[in-house]
């Protein structure tokens, strides 16, 4: 069985706005090796659609894009996408597959079946998997802004706290700061 790792861009304060964070060459090359390591990514609807309406585009040379960016797009293409939706059954960009019907049952199965690990990359469905305690580990990239806005990570509760087991900490250079934490159990 695989890891199921929550990933994200978050804020001092929270905030997991996708325009909030920075958007260079090091936070790229961080989430790229995050994917090389996993082995499918898992997201919900919303978050599909805005990685859908963007990074196909891109992988196919149709939007203009630095190297690093391109690259990312590129290998993204070839990932196994997994969706979780009750709205949308159909999801033709390239290697998506729509998990829908029971979630705990859907998540458990693609994490059985995927020995290198999943990265998951949406914060509204963090949210929902941690209430089924099939988060493993979180690796955060924490932003040196304060967003003052929404929305912020867990912004719907957990019904406890989550203890966590620090695994590394590593700044980079453009000031954000990469953590690693794993759940305590």
């Amino acid at each position: 069985m695989g890891l199921l790792t929550f990933s994200i861009n978050v804020t001092l304060d929270g905030c997991v706005a996708h325009q909030e964070g920075i958007a260079d060459d090091e936070t790229h090359a961080f989430f790229t090796r995050l994917m090389d390591e996993v082995g499918a990514m898992l997201w919900g609807r919303v978050t599909y659609e805005m990685m859908e309406s963007y990074w196909p585009a891109v992988a196919r040379g149709d939007a203009e894009a630095p190297r690093a960016i391109r690259e990312w797009a590129v290998k993204l293409e070839a990932k196994p996408k997994y969706v979780v939706s009750s709205t949308r059954l159909a999801f033709p960009w390239t290697n998506s597959h729509h998990i829908g019907g029971e979630l705990l049952t859907g998540v458990q199965r693609l994490k059985d079946a995927t020995q290198d690990g999943v990265l998951l990359g949406s914060g509204k469905l963090a949210t929902e998997l941690d209430r089924l305690d099939l988060i493993d580990e979180y690796k955060f990239l924490v932003h040196p802004r304060i967003a003052g806005h929404g929305p912020t990570l867990y912004q719907s509760g957990l019904p406890s706290t989550r203890r966590l087991e620090l695994i590394s900490a590593k700044p980079l250079r453009n000031g954000a700061v990469a953590v690693h934490y794993r759940r305590a159990r």
